[in-house]
């Protein structure tokens, strides 16, 4: 939890602060009295009587009532010492900076374990341990430098790593990105980066509180609380960017169906942040290049002109712009031949803009305002300008920030000559701007940044199932794959269609339910699990004589213990399923089916629940979406009964939580339907 002791305490004290600042004790103390806290800064130190010239406490119970404890002792004595604290001193925050706890030891876990307990009965916040501590306007309790000037319009970031999120402001505010609050959670005993998210929620103040929000997070282990907070902040105006690390895998899982393959915990992630509306970053560069992005106008399209006096960063610019699904477009404004006109000979306004290395601050002035006013094919800028250090740019860029100010198209400043031009790169970015020192940084943050969708409604009416049914098969069954005739029951129940089926164990009754089908059938082996594999799919049946031949062979294949029969269907193989995954619930897939899910792995992914518009969504995803509408004379498929399907295997999810993996593999769609061929679920009762 976080509290107001924590945020904006009327006294602080530092439990093992130091004389020595190239201690934690020491430094975390130099920075508080460094920063001017308001309040009463007490210290706690058994060996002193005097500490950076304050009166050190040897026993912390001759201390007066402190809000906020701030812990820099060994692991072992951190717990008596909290419970001291909260019982007698009324103390209702702790910043824990000592390591040795969970990340370190069984022992330690247990000593974190006894500490949360001891904070909880207290009513009391903390943040730790293992962490570096906490910036706010009000105090500056980290042990650690950068501390940026905090500034409300600046970023909230949180991290799970302390050095990480050193690393990043230290990458940042070179650049002009601002901080508001950093929250460095360490083991997050007790407040993760989900709880601090949830409070920026709650206690959103749309005139006062930050509007960009920083996570770098290495463990989700509340990714409901989550999703629902940071969604609800972006729909109440904020901009999320999140790094999630840890997202490779050492090895492939084996799984036994297709749906399970295709899972892992990291696509649940990027479900999760997609759902969310949260633009996923995978570094430190490409988060503070996204965080800068958020400081500027949103992009009210995706059409952008590049304005540049250097031919080479406008070209590799154009290249990650288009890469990124963004468009640099011809100018084709009667305007553009006036500003030509205007400008040196061998310029250019086809886009990229370039007004040569000879271009000067009034030239410039003219593209931005013709761009702005004239070329209406033209959503936003990038102006890219530096120097050889031939002469001082200040005009260039008191033009540009002027500009960037009057215009109503966003302006977005490259400005890489970070050496060459310091003085002037400073001089701009004290002007309260942030610069991009990378085109291509920054063209990949543009594209990162608009091609992240809202957060997903829900406001749908969910489709009607028939729930008890659902339950009914459900609470019959064991763990392990449901015999095809259940399977076919819970696709009833969710009103999913399907094509007649028989399952049969003798070759008379096989032969009896292939004449009411019609031939030709398909014929597959129940038991094994990849049916394909060992000879179990035999296709175009068309006689007596075959069937039964068949049938003798499959029913002699190790595991079998039925054959199923299905009349021969065309149309387009696709794909669906679910799978449970830990903490994050049931996953939605689908993409295209047969051999080709295989094969192409394009696979759409959501977390569920999912209604008719983001179902949608995920079939417009897909690399393959135009073999949907039909291509070279081939019939399309129904994408609104695909996407209804997805929506009911989404609400089966919610009313069978027990499926573990569930493949519809391959579904078969025309221009008119679409029906699930083939079927497997798997229950595992055991939810975590």
């Amino acid at each position: 939890m976080i509290n107001k002791e924590l945020l904006n305490p009327g006294s602080i004290v530092v439990v093992g602060g130091s004389n020595d600042t190239a201690k934690p004790g020491g430094k975390v103390l130099k920075n508080i009295l460094d920063g001017r806290f308001a309040g009463d800064v007490y210290v706690s130190n058994l060996k002193e009587s005097s500490v950076q010239g304050l009166k050190s406490y040897s026993d912390i119970a001759d201390l007066p009532q402190v809000d906020l404890a701030i812990i820099a002792i060994a692991a072992r004595f951190v717990p008596d010492t909290v419970e001291v604290l909260a019982k007698q001193k009324k103390t209702k925050a702790f910043i824990v900076l000592s390591a040795g706890f969970s990340e370190e030891s069984d022992e330690g876990a247990l000593l974190e374990k006894r500490l949360v307990e001891i904070v909880d009965k207290a009513g009391a916040s903390l943040i730790g341990p293992n962490c570096i501590g906490v910036l706010t306007p009000a105090h500056h309790s980290v042990f650690t430098y950068p501390i940026p000037e905090l500034d409300n319009g600046g970023c909230d970031f949180v991290s799970g790593s302390g050095a990480t999120a050193c690393f990043i402001m230290e990458a940042g505010i070179p650049k002009g990105l601002k901080f508001a609050n950093v929250f460095s959670v360490g083991n997050s005993a007790q407040t993760g980066v989900e709880e601090v998210v949830k409070y920026w929620d709650e206690t959103f103040d749309p005139q006062t509180s930050s509007r960009i929000k920083l996570l770098y997070v290495e463990d989700i282990s509340r990714p409901e609380m989550l999703l629902v907070h940071a969604s609800s902040l972006i729909r109440k105006g904020c901009r999320i960017a999140a790094v999630k690390a840890g997202s490779s895998e050492a090895g492939s899982r084996a799984a036994s169906s297709h749906t399970g393959a295709l899972a892992s915990p990291d696509s649940a992630v990027d479900a999760l942040f997609r759902k969310a509306g949260i633009v996923r970053c995978y570094g430190r560069e490409d988060l503070i290049s996204v965080a800068s992005v958020f400081t500027y106008p949103p992009l009210e399209g995706k059409r952008l002109a590049v304005i540049t006096h250097a031919g080479g960063p406008a070209v590799m610019l154009t290249d990650a712009l288009s890469e990124g699904g963004l468009e640099v477009p011809p100018i084709d404004s009667p305007a553009a031949g006036e500003l030509l006109d205007k400008l040196f000979p061998g310029s250019s306004v086809a886009n990229p803009v370039d007004f040569l290395a000879t271009g000067t601050a009034a030239q410039l002035g003219l593209i931005l305002d013709y761009t702005d006013r004239y070329f209406d094919n033209i959503d936003g800028m990038v102006v890219i300008f530096g120097t050889p250090g031939l002469f001082p740019v200040y005009d260039v860029y008191e033009v540009l920030d002027q500009k960037m100010r009057t215009c109503k198209k966003p302006v977005f400043p490259v400005l890489p000559s970070i050496l060459t031009a310091r003085d002037e790169v400073q001089a701009f970015i004290s002007r309260g701007h942030v610069n991009f020192p990378d085109e291509v940084m920054l063209g990949k943050a543009l594209s990162r940044v608009c091609n992240t969708a809202p957060p997903s409604r829900h406001d749908d009416t969910p489709p009607k199932i028939d729930r008890q049914g659902i339950r009914k098969v459900i609470d019959e069954a064991g763990d392990g794959y449901l015999d095809p005739s259940k399977v076919q029951s819970l696709l009833d129940a969710a009103g999913i269609p399907r094509v007649t089926e028989a399952v049969k164990n003798t070759g008379e009754d096989a032969l009896k339910a292939a004449r009411r089908m019609g031939y030709p059938i398909a014929m597959k082996v129940v038991g094994p699990v990849h049916k394909s594999d060992v000879g179990g799919v035999v296709l175009n049946v068309d006689s007596d004589e075959k069937l039964l031949a068949e049938f003798e062979r499959m029913m002699k294949i190790e595991g079998t213990r039925a054959v199923l029969m299905q009349p021969m269907l065309s149309g387009t193989e696709l794909f669906a399923g679910i799978k449970r995954e830990d903490k994050f619930g049931h996953m939605l897939m689908c993409g295209m089916g047969g051999i080709f899910i295989e094969v192409l792995r394009d696979v759409a992914t959501a977390l569920c629940p999912v209604m008719n518009e983001e179902a949608l969504e995920m079939i417009d995803s897909l690399k393959s979406r135009s073999v949907l509408e039909g291509v070279r004379g081939q019939e399309g498929v129904d994408v609104d009964a695909f996407a209804d399907i997805l929506v009911r295997l989404s609400a089966l999810a919610s009313a069978a939580p027990e499926i573990y993996e569930m493949d519809l593999n391959p579904l078969l769609g025309s221009a008119d339907s679409v029906v699930a061929v083939d079927a497997r679920i798997n229950i595992v009762k055991q939810i975590n």
